[in-house]
């Protein structure tokens, strides 16, 4: 009879973080380029009208040219398509403010509109995959609008303003293309053998550091996402794709490579230089025909994507309306910003929404100060307006890598500030009702997200876990196949690694949520185990391993 403790049903909840929330992070790679590429979409449109004396209409041009905050990661190929799904989903939810707008006044009613479009918001750039910043900002632009007076017969006009800003904000978004057109996928391999060598670093013992691991395995999968959408140069591609397979190989047997080399390819990648040869002909047959084969794979359709999501749309429908209620309720002008709020939490699971929870509250109530001593400045005139909506649009993009409470920092005085777009308000009650509707969005949306639990979560973890086993059974079997086809065997390697992410992507979601029966973590460090001792014999019979030396010649193959 076993003497070990039995595992309780039910987990104990877990201590809320507080500093951990607000720990500052390393900015990213590219935190510049969404910086600039907002500034240089919202100056053009906001000081044409500061010149046309129209800057009241200048937060319908804000709406478009926000839009450029999207799609910086993505290669440019697939960044025309998404940026353009941006800017027709934000005219969508922009254009159902406006015609509610115009149709009713009561406030309850628009409250209720915009929790339904938040939510909308949520579930779509979630299954999309869009990225940050995700549905915080359409969901700010349709619910700022509905509480801005309206006509039927103005909405035209001012969708048009809207329209043009937002292709406007297109062109800026794909303007670098013309400079780096492989920028993209050169730094997504670059971070892929960033991560795989952090990673060998640490595996010195055991499986080194499953920190480490599971975020070299993410920046690998992610590698691959940016080659299978980017460029269209097939000598770019492949070479790319044979750097991708050297950090794959460190991840499957780190022992067998060195570090030294990954970080070498990676810092060759930087700039408009040659991208690195493996010095490995054996990368450019075999395991490249399997990439290609994956690559013709139709992706998964978006409605397969949505079923999951359901939790976290009822979450954030019912956090945001019952935020705007509550703000009316306190009597409150600005609703939306309560809804706003509320919507800006709602992240993979409980812990990250209480997190967020932490961050936007925060941020906002240093952003609130910040606001206080620029308002004089601000209102020295027109001009002065937007050139500080244009700092702190740069300020915000440029901070918010490092943590969502620090970019708060400038994006509270700039959502004050666009609200004198259309006339001169006080400071001291502008602030007030943002503290106000800050703290109730924050409560009320929090409280919601414990209300609704994801119960399925523990499920999507056995079905994962289902899918490693799988797919590390079907490696096994063409490893015992001493006739098994090389194609054949890297289609098996590349469908381990993706499970191996999908399974940790679900594990640490569902660890995420609160008062959940336990979750077999067990199991799930087991099963990682033996799928990287799978993936690691995979490699050594597919003969992967680089030359241990740390030559850097390159291809002659440019960006």
């Amino acid at each position: 009879m076993s003497s070990a403790s039995p595992t309780p049903a039910v987990p104990p909840a877990r201590r809320l973080p507080v500093a951990g929330a607000l720990r500052l992070g390393r900015p990213s790679d590219i935190w510049f380029k969404p910086a600039l590429s907002v500034v240089v979409a919202v100056a053009p449109p906001s000081l044409l009208l500061v010149a046309l004396g129209r800057l009241d209409l200048a937060v319908y041009t804000m709406a478009g040219s926000l839009c450029a905050l999207y799609t910086h990661n993505r290669p440019y190929a697939a960044r025309a398509r998404a940026l353009a799904g941006v800017v027709l989903g934000m005219l969508g939810g922009l254009a159902v403010a406006l015609v509610a707008a115009s149709l009713t006044g009561n406030a309850a009613v628009l409250v209720t509109v915009g929790a339904v479009l938040a939510a909308v918001q949520k579930v779509l750039c979630d299954a999309t995959r869009i990225g940050p910043p995700a549905h915080v900002v359409l969901t700010f632009v349709s619910s700022a609008s509905l509480f801005v007076p309206q006509t039927l017969g103005q909405v035209p006009g001012h969708l048009a303003l809207a329209a043009a800003a937002g292709v406007w904000a297109w062109l800026v978004g794909m303007a670098p293309a013309l400079v780096r057109p492989h920028g993209p996928e050169r730094r997504a391999t670059a971070h892929a053998l960033n991560a795989a060598a952090a990673y060998a670093e640490t595996a010195g013992a055991g499986d080194g550091h499953p920190g480490a691991r599971a975020a070299a395995y993410a920046a690998v999968q992610a590698a691959w996402q940016s080659l299978s959408a980017g460029t269209r140069s097939a000598a770019t591609r492949r070479a790319l794709e044979r750097l991708v397979v050297r950090a794959e190989v460190a991840l499957a047997a780190p022992a067998d490579v060195d570090p030294a080399r990954l970080r070498a390819w990676a810092r060759a990648l930087r700039g408009t230089g040659r991208v690195p040869h493996t010095d490995d002909p054996r990368t450019d047959a075999d395991e490249l025909l399997g990439v290609a084969a994956e690559r013709a794979t139709a992706p998964r359709p978006l409605w397969s994507r949505l079923g999951p999501l359901t939790p976290i749309a009822v979450r954030t429908g019912l956090g945001c309306a019952l935020a705007g209620h509550a703000s009316l309720a306190l009597g409150i002008g600005r609703p939306y910003w309560a809804l706003v709020t509320a919507a800006s939490l709602y992240q993979a699971n409980l812990t990250l929404t209480w997190n967020r929870a932490v961050q936007r509250v925060v941020g906002n109530l240093v952003g609130v100060l910040l606001f206080a001593a620029v308002a004089p400045i601000a209102h020295l005139g027109p001009l002065a307006l937007v050139l500080c909506c244009l700092a702190f649009n740069f300020g915000a993009e440029a901070l918010i890598g490092r943590n969502y409470w620090l970019g708060s920092v400038c994006v509270t005085p700039l959502a004050l500030l666009v609200t004198e777009f259309a006339g001169r308000q006080h400071p001291g009650d502008l602030v007030t009702e943002r503290v106000v509707d800050t703290l109730v969005g924050a409560l009320v949306g929090f409280a919601a997200a414990v209300a609704v639990t994801n119960r399925r979560a523990g499920d999507r973890v056995e079905r994962a876990l289902t899918a490693v086993d799988r797919a590390r059974e079907g490696a096994a079997r063409l490893l015992a196949d001493p006739q098994a086809a090389p194609t054949a065997l890297e289609g098996a390697r590349r469908g381990l690694v993706t499970a191996l992410v999908d399974l940790r992507a679900t594990a640490d979601a569902a660890a995420g949520e609160w008062w959940q029966r336990a979750l077999p973590q067990e199991r799930v460090v087991l099963a990682e185990q033996a799928a990287h001792r799978t993936l690691a014999a995979t490699v050594r019979r597919q003969g992967l391993f680089a030359d241990p030396g740390t030559s850097t010649h390159t291809e002659d193959v440019r960006p």
